[in-house]
């Protein structure tokens, strides 16, 4: 960009209120597509903890039915059987959970490259403001 000799200092206030206007109209537009994305994240999270509920609610149900096949039967093999199974779910529903809880932490959803854009764009700002 190059500006005349006779351009008043008023134009290259302007000019710069200009660019940093657009700078940080970019800036709120890399906040809201970086957080829209962290959203569609944390909301398949929340779907593998939905997934987790129901695995986990079945789980249950098989423990309970292994518990009363076991009771009921001397011989508790197909108990036992049960028992096995709702072990193995259990484990199913704790993988999901897990891995749920760890993408639902808040610094995967904060726009974290929209913050450091943000402060270099600030230092970048210092340091034309500073070298005039």
């Amino acid at each position: 960009m190059t500006h005349s000799p006779n351009e008043s200092t008023t134009d290259l206030i302007g000019d710069a209120m200009t660019h940093i206007s657009a700078l940080l109209r970019g800036e709120v537009d890399l906040a809201r597509a970086e957080i829209d994305r962290n959203l569609r994240r944390a909301g398949t999270a929340i779907s593998l903890l939905a997934a987790a509920l129901v695995v986990a609610l079945t789980a249950l149900n098989v423990l309970t039915g292994a518990i009363v096949a076991g009771l009921s039967e001397a011989g508790m093999e197909p108990g036992w059987a049960a028992f096995a199974v709702g072990v193995v779910m259990a484990i199913v529903a704790y993988g999901f959970a897990r891995k749920g809880m760890n993408d639902l932490k808040l610094n995967s959803i904060a726009p974290s490259r929209t913050a450091a854009n943000v402060k270099r764009d600030a230092q970048a700002l210092k340091g034309t403001l500073d070298a005039r």
